[in-house]
């Protein structure tokens, strides 16, 4: 049986990524005919079938989509490792990359990214909001080394902070027939034409906690990816949506929104700063996180307020 190792790892993501050789070549930096002896040499010294083609794709056999579960997790982590020692090598702190999946959030973000890049000038600061495996599994896989986000996964070799306190409002646009009301039930939104993130509903607030309890749907879902134009399509009336009060009251002084209360009691949320447990104590991951804290410190709004 054949030791694995990185190159094998690589050939393995590369052609998944890919789904043909000419272009896994290209990106390994091999010709065709390299690349295809490499991949038959594998598979021999392993006694198993990695890939089946499927006319000019190749697809994972059980053996392959297993390999590439393991490359998809330690190719991240190696990479890091040779980053990080890289940079003790050289004296540099390097790159703080933060990942984040609270849409509405990247506003706030902003405004601790620009004190902490005074603060800690050796360290650079890189965001991301898409990630292969949900930000949990990024944070795993040391694709990234933060992750902001309403919905923390309490397990082992992570750690969650609390940063800020929040509620979740409906926001209207001007003349809205919802608008003045000191709260509104779910049979309201039933007309409705609700503009949302492009998240699946089981991560949306606005249906688990708010719509779907009460077996109610909107008239209309409208996925939008970008704040400002979300925003912007509420104001004009299209639509309502459901975001942080703090994200609403901000934009209210550019655009017509109004805020109103989901619900008698209000939906209460928190943000959370994640990070590798084991990393918990590097001086800038510390910094960022006492950071994000103090600038969560008079966004949020008490539901009870």
């Amino acid at each position: 049986m054949a030791q694995l190792e990185r190159t094998h790892l690589a050939i393995v993501r590369a052609v998944d990524q890919h789904g043909s050789l000419t272009a896994a070549a290209e990106q390994l930096h091999l010709t065709q005919s390299a690349l295809s002896h490499a991949i038959r040499k594998l598979e021999d010294q392993l006694g198993v079938a990695i890939w089946t083609r499927e006319g000019r794709r190749l697809r994972p056999t059980q053996a392959g989509a297993y390999l590439l579960a393991v490359a998809n997790r330690l190719l991240p982590q190696l990479t890091q490792a040779e980053e990080r020692l890289r940079q003790f090598a050289q004296g540099e702190r390097g790159t703080l990359r933060i990942g984040i999946e609270c849409h509405p959030c990247y506003q706030w973000l902003l405004k601790v990214v620009s004190p902490y890049l005074a603060a800690w000038p050796d360290v650079d600061v890189d965001v991301r909001q898409e990630f292969q495996f949900g930000g949990i599994g990024a944070l795993f896989a040391h694709e990234i080394d933060l992750l902001v986000t309403p919905d923390p996964l309490y397990t082992g070799g992570l750690r969650f902070e609390p940063v800020f306190d929040y509620e979740q409002v409906l926001a209207v646009g001007a003349g809205h027939r919802l608008r003045g009301l000191p709260y509104v039930q779910p049979e309201h939104l039933a007309e409705e034409t609700l503009i949302t993130y492009p998240v699946a509903l089981d991560r949306l607030d606005i249906y688990t906690r708010f719509l779907l309890p009460a077996g109610i749907r909107p008239k209309r879902h409208k996925p939008i990816e970008t704040t400002d134009i979300l925003l912007q399509m509420v104001a004009g009336g299209r639509g309502v949506a459901a975001l942080p009060r703090w994200l609403v009251d901000e934009q209210a002084g550019k655009l017509d929104l109004g805020a109103v209360r989901l619900g008698a009691q209000g939906i209460a949320k928190q943000i959370f700063v994640g990070i590798r447990e084991r990393e918990a104590d590097i001086d800038y991951l510390r910094a960022f996180v006492a950071l994000a804290r103090d600038h969560g410190d008079g966004v949020g709004s008490s539901v009870s307020g």
